[in-house]
């Protein structure tokens, strides 16, 4: 049996928050429960806000599904454990988290064994796509994936959803997503630090104009970059330390135990380790080998500069 247009949430942030804004839009009933209350806008839009995990059962109708939108790591396993004791066999618990495929697999194998399914629902595009069209690649035995496909199917931009694969492919789909998605920045911010860089000033707010439209390089990726580049004036004002929640972290260790090559997706999170070292004792070392090897100097050298640069006979930048 399908589920009815309806469904709880736990974590009314910004994925969870979203999701549901887009749900009541669209006359569905939602049940949320968050740690710091619920957003007024969704309880003024229909939320029905609870305080305890047992009010799921009497504020939805059996079968069940509740959706998990927290922080990957202990407390989902926390919360899901908790949850799961007070819901009934058929029922069935969403994490739509960034969780870890692997724990997505054990964490599924325990409700099983309650009567419980658990379908991991790695959900993408952003803020923008929770309110109005996510991007949904699932996880979960077909059964109940089937009783939650119509709903997923509803809340999903067009061709935005996908049943992957058994317990944890859809935790795993996203997973590579995310790590495509590290390699794209990392070369839309190498480009952007070419364009800056040129000999001559360039017109790069509407050279990237340019590329969102008919280039092979289009993309949202592309969309976004210009639109802050213009809100921001630029590059120059924005810090350069990239922060991450490490997702992508678990895809270069997995890519090393399956034995698949994934060097630019782990060079991108190298990159991303290299814009948060301040103290860079790395470049220190490096700088005293090549000062005891060479007597190379410490520090920049007019000198040096030049002869890197006149150094290039016939080189068109002399």
């Amino acid at each position: 049996m399908a589920f009815k247009n309806e469904f709880g949430v736990i974590g009314l942030g910004r994925m969870g928050g979203g999701l549901a804004r887009q749900a009541l839009g669209k006359k569905m009933k939602v049940v949320g429960l968050t740690r710091e209350g619920a957003p007024q806008d969704l309880v003024k839009s229909g939320l029905v806000e609870i305080k305890k995990y047992e009010e799921f059962l009497k504020n939805l109708e059996r079968p069940r599904a509740v959706f998990v939108y927290v922080p990957a790591g202990p407390i989902v396993d926390k919360i899901i454990d908790e949850l799961a004791a007070k819901l009934e066999p058929g029922d069935i618990v969403v994490d739509g988290g960034n969780s870890y495929w692997g724990d997505s697999i054990r964490r599924h194998e325990r409700l099983k064994a309650r009567g419980v399914q658990l379908v991991d629902v790695g959900t993408s595009g952003g803020v923008t796509g929770a309110n109005n069209g996510a991007c949904f690649m699932v996880g979960g035995e077909r059964e109940a994936v089937a009783r939650l496909e119509p709903m997923l199917l509803d809340l999903a931009v067009k061709d935005g959803y996908v049943h992957a694969g058994p317990p944890g492919a859809g935790h795993f789909t996203k997973l590579v997503h995310n790590g495509i998605e590290f390699g794209m920045l990392q070369a839309i911010g190498e480009g952007m630090n070419l364009l800056e860089r040129y000999r001559d000033k360039l017109d790069i707010p509407n050279t990237l104009k340019c590329w969102r439209n008919g280039s092979v390089i289009r993309s949202w990726l592309i969309d976004l970059m210009h639109e802050v580049y213009l809100s921001e004036g630029g590059v120059t004002k924005v810090p350069a330390f990239v922060e991450d929640t490490g997702e992508v972290n678990w895809l270069v260790n997995d890519a090393i135990r399956m034995e698949v090559p994934v060097p630019v997706i782990s060079q991108a999170v190298m990159q991303l380790f290299t814009s948060r070292d301040e103290r860079k004792e790395w470049a220190r070392a490096i700088a005293m080998m090549r000062h005891g090897f060479g007597g190379h100097p410490y520090g920049p050298n007019e000198d040096i500069k030049r002869e890197r640069v006149e150094g290039r006979v016939g080189d068109f930048y002399r």
